[in-house]
């Protein structure tokens, strides 16, 4: 289903977490699990469900609107192949091979696969990163959940972008701290209770009982209705006459074209000024020879540029962002994937379950979730209302009114919403598992009672974000950054660095190919011991820099430190800020001192099985 990015302010949400982990696994895993699996097109549908959230119907699109679309869509190819697939197959061949000593939560998987007595604390990653991005990623589903409902009752009537604005301040009750928690359906807090009971009501009925039927049920659903809201935006041609160069072809043009045309002034091209305006994107032959005719009057004020896909690529920020969104969409380094392929067998295959996993998910992420937003945006708002909106901007403030001016807005409008509901739901179901494993392995527990648990831990960290939502939802801004993007990259690029050196790339690919029905390429063998590593280790010293240090990555200039640091400390400090990393400060603290006091986890680094004294 993050973190990854795709800010608020249009840096990231999910942050590799929207952020929304997004978030996703493959629950093919539970295969061999006690618990029968009811038919073969229910694990199908499984798989499909864990790999798909809202990263790939916001989080995606909103990235590539940011940054220019065709450029971004080279570096999440390049991404894809040598971060996606590689650690997403790491996870997989490591989580079955732990799970077969009987272990089936993440500091027990560390444990046995590192055989290091620290290495369960290590694993304590890949459980405060799913319980923590759901603690805000389940806030988001409830704004779908009751967007959905105001377009089928009838309760959305739109005509300008102040009013869409507006709209998502009060669902998402950013007029004021508490703001949120008003009781009104127009406010987030009655969708946010039905959203959590919902999620743990499914949890709690099991592998098989909840989850499974959830995505028997909720991934066809989703395919039939992103299918529909599809084929509609692809008919829309030029909704308005009167502007026929927005269109619905030039809308797939921005999202798809890796060169930009762009009309700048000469204060741009000269960039005297710290906040020039932005340039203007020109998609469509038709436009071009516009916006040719518009800078041959200009006297020399405009000029017509042609932007290379090279030139986009030397912006860091644009592998970052890519890199991020792999990432999240994919759950790699979410510690979801290690913890479900746990439950398989030594013969299941965990080469072509990995495949599946991202396959669904590149499926649903480019050819839906890429194809519906951008094209519908920009043929009824123009490309200058979607060029640089990053995720909550393109989702909440344009699309909406986009239904609303579309004939039928009002089923399509709703549609939209409720398919994004049901790709969030069965992603936070996902993240809920690991802490679950968790806490049943640890404290040697039941189901119910980790459940339970849980559930209490959740609420309380749910309800931070909730409250904190004056102005830019601070406290959900911050997990998304601390956790769900910096955690994110720590624990992937050490997964991968485990599988490569720790195991040796020989030892690795043979536990992969164990009851595998392909077999991976040879030229993932160096990708995965030499360029995966260090690509992550690239990427994540550029993102320290970038949007920790405030380090200007285009002009080499150093800048003033992230606000994200300067909210913790300072004369600038948030209270926010400082006590939504406080908690999950004191969250880790508790699962660490949970995890050193297990019998499981000690029975674990000594190299025996769960079941061993």
């Amino acid at each position: 289903m993050a973190a990854v990015t795709t800010r608020l302010d249009g840096r990231s949400f999910s942050n590799n977490s929207l952020a929304l982990q997004e978030a996703g696994s493959n629950f093919a895993v539970m295969l061999r699990k006690k618990e029968a699996w009811g038919s073969r097109l229910g694990v199908i549908m499984a798989v499909a469900g864990s790999a798909v959230g809202l990263g790939n119907f916001l989080r995606f699109p909103g990235l590539a609107a940011q940054y220019g679309g065709g450029a971004f869509m080279l570096a999440y190819a390049v991404s894809f192949l040598i971060i996606g697939l590689p650690i997403g197959w790491a996870e997989w061949a490591m989580g079955r091979h732990a799970g077969t000593r009987g272990y089936h939560s993440a500091p027990g998987l560390f444990a046995v696969i590192l055989n290091k007595r620290w290495a369960k604390y290590t694993g304590v990653i890949g459980v405060i990163v799913p319980v923590v991005i759901y603690m805000y990623y389940v806030f988001i589903e409830s704004w779908c959940l009751g967007y959905a409902v105001k377009f089928w009752t009838g309760g959305v009537r739109l005509t300008t972008p102040e009013q869409t604005r507006a709209m998502f301040e009060v669902m998402s009750g950013q007029a004021g701290d508490g703001a949120a928690l008003a009781l009104s359906w127009d406010v987030a807090l009655p969708w946010l209770i039905i959203v959590f009971v919902f999620n743990f009501f499914l949890i709690c009925r099991g592998l098989s009982g909840g989850i499974e039927k959830m995505c028997n049920f909720g991934m066809p659903l989703l395919m039939v209705l992103a299918l529909v809201v599809l084929a509609r935006v692809l008919t829309l041609g030029a909704p308005d006459p009167a502007r026929p160069h927005d269109n619905v072809l030039n809308g797939l043009g921005y999202l798809w074209n890796p060169d930009k045309v762009q009309v700048v002034s000469e204060r741009q091209l000269l960039d005297t000024e710290t906040t020039p305006p932005k340039p203007i994107d020109m998609v469509g032959d038709e436009a071009i020879a516009e916006a040719e005719r518009m800078v041959a009057a200009s006297n020399g004020a405009l000029k017509l540029r042609t932007v290379s896909p090279w030139g986009q690529l030397l912006n860091p920020g644009l592998w970052l962002a890519a890199a991020g969104q792999i990432c999240f969409s994919l759950a790699v380094g979410f510690g979801i994937i290690i913890v479900y392929s746990s439950y398989l067998g030594r013969e299941d295959d965990v080469v072509l379950s990995g495949l599946t996993a991202a396959s669904a998910n590149e499926f649903c992420e480019v050819a839906l979730g890429g194809l519906i937003t951008v094209p519908a945006a920009v043929a009824f708002l123009g490309l200058a209302s979607v060029a640089g909106q990053g995720t909550f901007g393109l989702g909440f403030t344009v699309l909406p009114l986009v239904f609303a001016k579309m004939p039928f807005g009002a089923f399509f409008g709703g549609a939209f919403f409720f398919m994004l509901f049901l790709a969030a739901i069965t992603s936070s179901i996902a993240m809920l598992q690991p802490g679950i494993a968790f806490l049943e392995e640890a404290l040697d527990v039941g189901r119910r009672v980790s459940v339970a648990l849980l559930g209490l831990l959740t609420a309380f960290g749910t309800g931070v974000v909730v409250y904190f939502t004056g102005g830019q939802m601070k406290a959900l801004d911050t997990l998304d950054f601390w956790i769900g993007t910096l955690l994110i990259f720590v624990l992937a690029t050490i997964q991968i660095i485990v599988f490569g050196w720790h195991w040796g790339i020989g030892r690795g690919f043979a536990e992969m190919h164990q009851g595998a029905a392909m077999r991976v390429p040879a030229v993932f063998r160096p990708v995965m011991q030499w360029i995966s590593p260090a690509f992550m280790l690239l990427i994540f010293v550029l993102w320290i820099l970038k949007e920790i240090l405030g380090f200007d990555l285009v002009t080499f200039q150093a800048g003033q430190v992230s606000s994200y640091v300067s909210d913790l400390a300072g004369a600038k400090s948030s209270p926010p800020a400082q006590l939504s990393v406080a908690m999950a400060a004191l969250l880790s603290v508790f699962f660490i001192l949970i995890t050193a006091r297990s019998k499981a986890f000690k029975r674990a680094e000594r190299g025996l099985d769960k079941t061993e004294n």
